[in-house]
């Protein structure tokens, strides 16, 4: 079974921030992730990832501005702010032995020149790769569907990938939600299998489509692509950035965590024997 790690930005939501940490260890969760940790001290997010026994397996490197921002490493008039803000990123990340920061491009702003934002793009991931590797960290890209999110300048595997190459660092992977790939381009099994063997994944986040819930309802087959996960080798953690369905209700994400407790009790079982 993949390795699980709780979104404490999206789970949880009945209980204030710093609380969500003892409610995920207290479901099971061994890791987690969040969006930003920049309203918090770095050691007062230190001390409850260590009191919890939990691992911080990723964050977003730019905080928000305005509240319908989403990033801003392709924006060219913006270069120097994104490159200040990455530095402020590794020190925290350093401060809770973080090894991934998600780096959002942003949005395509209106008649914008688009070679001079993907070459602002690649030019500023390359950058920051370059400055992760020196403290052994990795630097993500994540496409994002221009439903949730219109405007937003990567919304495809093969671009994303495409980028990748382009910068080709090894400290620089695609942070691969199953939820958006599904509503832009489906195929998720093929393309698992297709992106996978790159090694140019290096998380995984899921949620259910089309309505952003626990993953056990709607078009995609989680149990069959967590198997397919382990078939084909991920050993990296699989993201539960999802809305809980019963939202901010006391106990709700607990509740809906029905699918986490049969996948755990699946892999225990192990597998079926074989017919004579």
């Amino acid at each position: 079974m993949p390795r699980f790690a709780a979104n404490l930005s999206m789970l949880y939501p009945d209980r204030p921030f710093l609380e969500r940490f003892g409610c995920a260890m207290r479901d099971g969760f061994t890791a987690v992730e969040f969006f930003f940790p920049y309203g918090h001290a770095k050691a007062e997010l230190a001390a409850r990832l260590r009191d919890h026994g939990l691992r911080l397996v990723f964050f977003n490197a730019t905080p928000r501005s305005h509240p319908d921002e989403r990033g801003i490493a392709c924006l060219p008039d913006r270069r120097r702010e994104f490159r200040d803000s990455f530095l402020h990123a590794l020190d925290y990340a350093s401060a809770l032995d973080c090894d991934n920061l998600h780096v959002m491009p942003g949005r395509i702003p209106a008649q914008a020149d688009l070679p001079a934002l993907h070459a602002t793009y690649v030019e500023n991931l390359a950058w920051a790769a370059d400055l992760a590797a020196r403290d052994r960290r990795t630097v993500l890209i994540e496409p994002i569907n221009p439903g949730d999110v219109p405007g937003f300048f990567l919304t495809r595997q093969d671009q994303a990938h495409g980028i990748v190459r382009e910068v080709g660092s090894p400290h620089l992977k695609i942070q691969m939600d199953l939820y958006h790939c599904q509503i832009v381009e489906g195929g998720l099994a093929a393309r698992l299998r297709r992106y996978l063997p790159t090694g140019h994944v290096g998380h995984v986040q899921i949620a259910g489509v089309p309505d952003r819930h626990e993953p056990d309802t709607g078009e995609i087959n989680y149990p069959y692509l967590f198997g397919l996960l382990d078939e084909l080798g991920y050993d990296g953690w699989v993201g539960c950035e999802y809305h809980p369905r019963l939202g901010a209700q006391p106990g709700g994400t607990s509740a809906g965590l029905a699918w986490l407790r049969r996948a755990r009790a699946a892999t225990c079982a192990g597998p079926a024997p074989a017919r004579a």
